[in-house]
């Protein structure tokens, strides 16, 4: 069974906004694309999925804009090619290496921990907390930055349970920001 683990950043007051924080450096920038090269797919909801590929999908050209550093290309080129499942009632037709789940969540989620792989990533802030509800993450990582935003969604908003957790692994960055992943204790 794989384990599905929900990574993202978020400031010191737990918000969420991507343009809250800190500007992605290259420290961070290779934090997440080795988050993307250590997992067999991505499951992202649809305002993500959509936010992601607007940012991050190979443009027709197939040249990355040259706005992007080397550590913004190497992101981009991992979780361009990655497998991606999108949760979704109202998307018809996803594309960018992508399969529609529709239906019951719980089900689908469970069938996809259950193949063999590396694991799933899941980031965002509504298909999480849906998720965490039915106890189907394994692992929380957060990216968290030494910032405080005042604004913004909050991580885990409308969580209906307490869940405990134990660490895993801690690293710090030069910027101050600090990256912790948790096993949780009752998923």
């Amino acid at each position: 069974m794989r384990p599905l683990r929900y990574s993202i950043n978020v400031t010191l007051d737990g918000c969420c906004h991507h343009e809250a924080g800190l500007p992605p450096d290259e420290e961070s920038m290779d934090f997440w694309t080795a988050q993307m090269a250590g997992v067999d797919a991505l499951l992202l909801g649809r305002v993500t999925y959509a936010m992601m590929a607007a940012a991050w999908r190979r443009p027709p050209s197939g040249e990355w804009p040259a706005w992007m550093d080397d550590a913004e290309v190497r992101f981009a080129e991992a979780i361009d090619g990655a497998r991606k499942f999108v949760v979704s009632s109202t998307l018809a037709d996803p594309d960018w290496n992508a399969e529609l789940i529709s239906g019951d969540l719980e089900t689908a989620v469970r069938r996809l921990k259950a193949e063999p792989g590396a694991g799933l990533w899941v980031g965002g802030v509504t298909l999480p907390t849906a998720l965490a509800n039915l106890g189907l993450i394994d692992e929380f990582e957060f990216l968290v930055q030494p910032v405080v935003a005042g604004r913004g969604p909050t991580l885990l908003a409308g969580l209906d349970r307490q869940i405990e957790l134990d660490p895993v692994d801690r690293t710090a960055f030069r910027s101050g920001a600090v990256a912790t992943r948790y096993r949780a204790r009752n998923p």
